[in-house]
């Protein structure tokens, strides 16, 4: 791939480094720490920042560090606990803001991811997208349209997925080790779609509310294993436990992880939940009342 290093400092304007300090009570400390470092994309030159949620998740502070060495506070302006993303605020005017790609990214397509890996420390990695399409993961987590790339995480989560004309295709979440040097990037369209509401609300607030358990679950040929649950939740108080064996929900079969999201998203937080799993051998129902992940993780 050949990416000037003109057009690559251009971009960089954009990427900002974040450290984030969580209260040591917040829920999501017991997983995530409480000193986070990430990184972000100026999407307004107003002062919005698109990042990860998981980065800013529970914030108490939010320290943004710029290329050129000026370090701000941030604030959260909006979160959407479903797609991961969230979005940042800065009083400061005048930056340099990525342009939202039009277009949806397809397979094959040449990009560039940048991040940061310090306060002014930047990197960049070059490669293609390999697979854009529905993507699950054990957190209780699917995306309708994920971008799998070749270009793997240069640095901290939150960075930019580029293409070759400058447009910002998506938001790098993680590497995917499993992939070999792989990256996972949220579209950027999702945002386009939502950002009148997160303006205004905090959240998207025309898409269902979606039931939450609050468990780690693993696919195995045999179907949907509890590999851990977070201590509080909701799966945890109705006596979900690590190890369980998933076998229906509502009565109705799960033989699959994505069978046991969509399933549990036809119903909102608050809603009662019968879930059947097998432990030690036996067949056990587990009442479970539906959480709201956006309201357990709130900030203290």
């Amino acid at each position: 791939m050949d990416v000037s290093v003109e057009f690559v400092r251009h971009l960089l304007q954009s990427v900002v480094n974040l450290y984030v300090t969580v209260p040591k009570g917040h829920p999501s400390t017991r997983i995530l720490g409480n000193e986070r470092l990430g990184s972000g994309v100026v999407v307004d030159a107003s002062g919005l920042i698109l990042t990860v949620n998981y980065v800013v998740m529970g914030a108490g502070t939010i320290e943004v560090s710029f290329q050129k060495g000026r370090r701000v506070r941030a604030e959260i302006a909006a979160q959407d606990f479903d797609v991961g993303i969230a979005l940042l605020r800065v009083k400061r005017t005048g930056l340099r803001a990525a342009p939202l790609a039009a277009e949806p990214v397809e397979r094959g397509a040449e990009v560039v991811a940048l991040a940061a890996t310090g306060a002014q420390e930047r990197r960049v990695a070059g490669g293609l997208v390999t697979y854009v399409g529905e993507f699950e993961a054990y957190w209780e987590y699917l995306l309708d349209r994920g971008i799998v790339s070749s270009a793997a995480n240069p640095g901290f989560g939150g960075g930019g997925l580029f293409s070759l004309t400058g447009e910002l295709l998506g938001i790098v979440s993680l590497n995917l080790n499993e992939l070999g040097r792989s990256s996972l990037a949220i579209p950027i369209d999702v945002y386009r779609a939502q950002e009148e509401e997160m303006l205004r609300h905090g959240r998207p607030v025309s898409r269902p509310r979606r039931a939450w358990l609050g468990v780690f679950a693993h696919a195995l040929e045999e179907g949907v294993i509890v590999a851990g649950v977070v201590p509080e939740g909701p799966g945890d108080r109705g006596g979900l436990q690590e190890g369980d064996l998933i076998v229906s929900l509502n009565a109705e079969e799960v033989s699959s992880r994505r069978e046991l999201y969509l399933s549990l998203w036809r119903h909102e937080p608050g809603e009662k939940l019968t879930v059947e799993v097998m432990r030690d051998n036996k067949l056990r129902r587990c009442e479970v009342t539906g959480g709201d992940r956006a309201y357990f993780f709130r900030r203290l």
